[in-house]
């Protein structure tokens, strides 16, 4: 067993771990004082020399029994002190709502102006709202110039937990702020769930959008008409802050194309009235305990009964020291009682002293005993290898498994990148591909690579699902991944194969891309696309040269035409 993924041990009353310790002492002591004495008394009698042919000066188990008390004393003392480690699963019936979350990931929810920044204030609320609210579905959108389904309404906290971690504006690619499509995208989201719940979208921003007010009223009112609550939360402060950039080692201020240094800042206005034309809930800025304010504005929403996973943690396992510990005292009774018959019956003999004493050595069963049990106090139940039902084929049970891992802390890079092609294969194609995205840019070596071509196997995939209107953008994303993947390794005749595909915008092969994310057996590999009618070298390197040409002429056209965000302002 991995020692380091033990859970936390602690105790409900820590000062009686000085038991644990004083009551051994204090037995070892008595034992001692005990033997002395006894020695004192047959010394009145005779020598010694004279009594050891007539009786056992020492009890041929004094040692032995010694070490039975001692190990009793300190089991008890562990056990008054309350352990508790683990976690204790459960489902329960709760009551919750459906709940978008949209979060504005836009470079002016990087200012300070609410401390450490405006983003990072929105995820501590985000946090402390799903704690208040357990029972219900929870899906995560960012936007910025164009929105993003992170999860889609899921109970699952690590997955929303994952997510939040890693959000910032790199996750958003098109800059800018547009309220109105996070509205319409969490709206669209909430319809499309099953269930009788109602159905709440709670939007954190800083309210400063550079679209029209007409396009985010139009939004918030048809989103109130098919009886989605809205609840506007605002961040920052009307004297607003300069927004800091990254640039290497060191950090500078934004500016605009005119060279000025940028000043974004808080606009209620825009919030407020999103509220009233939804029939919704605004919630200013300058609001203490946002999250409270947030679940008192759902309150009166109805609710759907559920079956929710309760979480225990610091499980009671006192009694995995009483029980050893009433055990020890049981076998050390029956000993002296067995010990006290035969005593009583040599004494009825008129023989000598036997020439041999009893064994004072402890049986077998007892050693197996003290052997298992740091074993028993060490091990949890533990859950099913999540790489094993992957290779059954239960990709769901694998995805719930990959998820409890990383809520219990493993947010390694091989634990999300195995829980991202888990992912690919139950369909969740585009969190796959952004999950994958996350660990490319965190993994170094063979773990980068894998990630890169699953995470261009999922937007190829997504490319070719039928009526999809974003499948343009798919594809671009899979033939960047492949193209990048080859100028690293230009021989990979899968990676060639699927950049092909892409190219050409045909259907995708069956199967996903390269296998777990180290050497370690709990990786899982995914089944390699089939090479159908693979290119050689000179066919990959046109392909390649073809592509790059096309890349340029993209950007090319992109840099003449002076695309922009709405106003010509990209935070």
């Amino acid at each position: 067993m991995n020692l380091g993924t033990l859970p936390p041990l602690i105790f409900d009353v820590p000062w009686l771990l000085l038991a644990a310790v004083a009551l051994p002492v204090v037995v070892w002591w008595m034992r001692s004082v005990r033997t002395r004495q006894r020695r004192v008394r047959l010394a009145r009698f005779a020598e010694a020399s004279a009594l050891r042919r007539l009786v056992m000066i020492t009890d041929p188990d004094e040692r032995g029994r010694t070490v039975r008390l001692v190990l009793i004393a300190m089991l008890s003392g562990l056990a008054l002190s309350g352990p508790r480690w683990g976690l204790a699963h459960g489902p329960v019936s709760a009551r919750g709502i459906d709940m978008a979350i949209a979060i504005d990931a836009s470079l002016s929810m990087m200012a300070p102006d609410e401390r450490p920044s405006r983003l990072e204030r929105v995820k501590q609320e985000v946090r402390r709202l799903r704690a208040m609210s357990q029972a219900d579905r929870v899906a995560l959108i960012a936007f910025a110039g164009r929105s993003y389904i992170l999860t889609p309404l899921t109970s699952d906290d690590g997955a929303i937990e994952l997510f939040l971690d890693n959000l910032d504006p790199s996750v958003v690619g098109q800059a800018g702020s547009s309220i109105a499509r996070a509205i319409r995208q969490g709206t669209e989201l909430l319809l499309a769930s099953d269930g009788s719940a109602d159905r709440a979208l709670v939007l954190m921003t800083d309210g400063e959008a550079f679209e029209p007010a007409e396009d985010v009223n139009a939004a918030a009112t048809e989103a109130g008409v098919k009886g989605v609550s809205l609840v506007t939360v605002g961040f920052g402060t009307t004297q607003g802050s300069t927004i800091p950039i990254q640039d290497g080692s060191f950090t500078r201020e934004k500016r605009d194309d005119d060279g000025k240094i940028v000043i974004t800042r808080y606009a209620p206005d825009l919030l407020e009235a999103a509220a009233k034309a939804a029939g919704g809930t605004f919630i200013p800025a300058e609001a203490s305990d946002k999250a409270t304010r947030v679940r008192g504005a759902l309150r009166s929403l109805r609710t759907a009964k559920r079956k929710v996973d309760s979480r225990e943690d610091h499980v009671p396992r006192y009694l995995w020291l009483l029980l050893p510990a009433l055990a020890l005292l049981a076998y050390d009774s029956w000993l002296l009682t067995r010990r006290r018959s035969a005593n009583d019956t040599a004494s009825t003999m008129p023989s000598t002293l036997p020439s041999t004493l009893p064994s004072t050595m402890p049986p077998v069963a007892l050693l197996i005993m003290f052997a298992a049990l740091p074993v028993a106090l060490m091990s949890c139940k533990q859950a099913p290898d999540p790489a094993a039902l992957f290779a059954e084929g239960n990709v769901q049970a694998a995805i719930a498994g990959y998820r409890a891992q990383i809520a219990n802390g493993d947010t390694t890079v091989r634990t999300r990148y195995n829980l991202g092609t888990a992912l690919i294969g139950a369909d969740s194609l585009e969190a796959a591909a952004e999950l994958l995205e996350m660990v490319r840019r965190e993994g170094d070596g063979e773990t980068r690579m894998r990630a890169r071509f699953n995470a261009g196997y999922a937007s190829l995939v997504m490319g070719r699902t039928p009526q999809n209107p974003e499948a343009e953008a798919a594809f671009a994303s899979a033939r960047a991944a492949y193209r990048a993947l080859l100028s690293e390794r230009p021989a990979d005749a899968d990676a060639k194969w699927n950049y092909e595909l892409a190219l050409r915008k045909m259907p995708p092969p069956q199967g996903g891309g390269g296998g777990g994310g180290g050497d370690s057996q709990n990786d899982q590999q995914d089944e390699q696309p089939q090479n159908q009618g693979g290119l050689d070298q000179k066919q990959a390197e046109a392909l390649l040269n073809s592509a790059a040409r096309e890349e340029r002429d993209v950007q090319g056209r992109k840099q003449r035409q002076g695309r922009k965000p709405p106003g010509g302002k990209d935070w």
